[in-house]
């Protein structure tokens, strides 16, 4: 059963990711609220939080989330994945979030950032994966029920000799 809620957070994790990477990397879901997206637009906001090259810094956050979504939908190198998004998800938090105090701006104040309340969740969660993995139903499950087996079968070779 553990395995199924993994999966789902797995998949819901993944949708996350890959919107967010979509949007930094291509510009897609942009619009009231979200702002305009793509590498050129998230360049210019990383170097005015101080993060240079920003063109740079933005290709590589883009690439992390989409990598990082692929990756753990799959279940494949789930614990490097998590960790890399988490890792990510912390920078956003001090160099961004922290500024803003708890909470999210849910009044929609133009000239007030978000709090670090979404992006706790969120490293909660990634956390999780990092730490416990993917679960049964992912690759990396997979590849351990096999490498399991195949351990299996030599100390059965060992004991017939």
């Amino acid at each position: 059963m553990s395995g199924l809620g993994l999966l789902a957070l797995r998949l819901v994790l993944a949708t996350v990711l890959l919107a967010h990477g979509s949007h930094t990397m291509f510009g897609f879901f942009g619009g009231p609220g979200v702002g305009p997206g793509g590498l050129s637009q998230e360049a210019i906001r990383l170097s005015n939080l101080g993060m240079e090259p920003g063109f740079l810094m933005a290709v590589l956050a883009g690439v992390i989330q989409l990598a990082g979504a692929v990756l753990i939908t799959a279940g494949w190198m789930t614990r490097w994945a998590a960790a890399a998004v988490g890792l990510l998800v912390l920078i956003r938090i001090w160099t961004l979030h922290l500024a803003w105090g708890f909470f999210l701006n849910w009044t929609g104040d133009p000239v007030r950032g978000h709090g670090v309340e979404y992006a706790l969740v969120l490293f909660g969660a990634l956390l999780c994966l990092a730490v416990g993995g993917a679960g049964d139903l992912s690759v990396d499950g997979w590849r351990l029920r096999q490498a399991d087996s195949l351990a299996l079968q030599r100390a059965r070779i060992r004991r017939k000799f």
